[in-house]
């Protein structure tokens, strides 16, 4: 289980107000078309008590993939028709793409959503995942499953800002690198999120 206090913190901060993000929010001059599509879909933000403290779980997607192919991730996808809500398509996704069970996870609430590059809405689903479990990531979907610490990658100071050309123009966002992991897009954005509602240790 994860300390107390971490989880009281966590808590605050779900109960707290914050706007929704996109992969758009460091170019101001980038305009979103009003009458844009965007389809539903879930992430689980699992923290998870390991010997060496709270860690994330986290993927590497398969490079083969049409979308984000080779990026860290959190495990998650779009939401089926047979899904209660977005915490069911984020348990769903957990246990296909990295064999998640469900009996493992305890939903604490959602983040605010996240618009993607790519026209998703992604809801990332905040819990704690409460026991050891094997990953078995799916072959078809995920190349790799680690654990990141979650003091690291929820520490402001970490992240930085770079840039690359997208569509012919030059598009900004936040990277936290850890180890031999570039975490960046639309992962790194949700954690900086995050972190900044989190705020410093107490």
């Amino acid at each position: 289980m994860m300390p107390g206090d971490l989880r009281a913190r966590l808590q605050e901060t779900l109960a707290s107000p914050a706007e929704e993000s996109s992969d758009f929010d460091l170019n101001p001059g980038f305009v979103l078309p009003e009458n844009r599509c965007l389809r539903p879909a879930a992430v689980l933000v699992g923290v998870m008590q390991t010997q060496s403290g709270p860690h994330l779980v986290l993927t590497k997607r398969a490079s083969h993939l049409r979308n984000h192919p080779g990026q860290i991730a959190f495990a998650g996808g779009r939401m089926d028709d047979s899904d209660a809500d977005l915490a069911e398509t984020a348990l769903r996704e957990a246990n296909e793409e990295i064999g998640l069970p469900r009996d493992a996870v305890d939903v604490l609430g959602h983040l605010p959503a996240h618009e993607t590059v790519t026209g998703f809405r992604v809801t990332p689903i905040l819990a704690e995942i409460t026991r050891d479990f094997i990953p078995r990531p799916d072959p078809s979907e995920v190349a790799e499953v680690f654990f990141a610490p979650f003091a690291q990658v929820t520490d402001t100071s970490r992240f930085r800002v770079e840039r690359r050309i997208w569509r012919g123009i030059w598009r900004n966002y936040y990277i936290v690198p850890w180890g031999p992991y570039y975490i960046w897009g639309a992962t790194a954005r949700i954690l900086r999120g995050l972190a900044e509602r989190m705020g410093p240790c107490r």
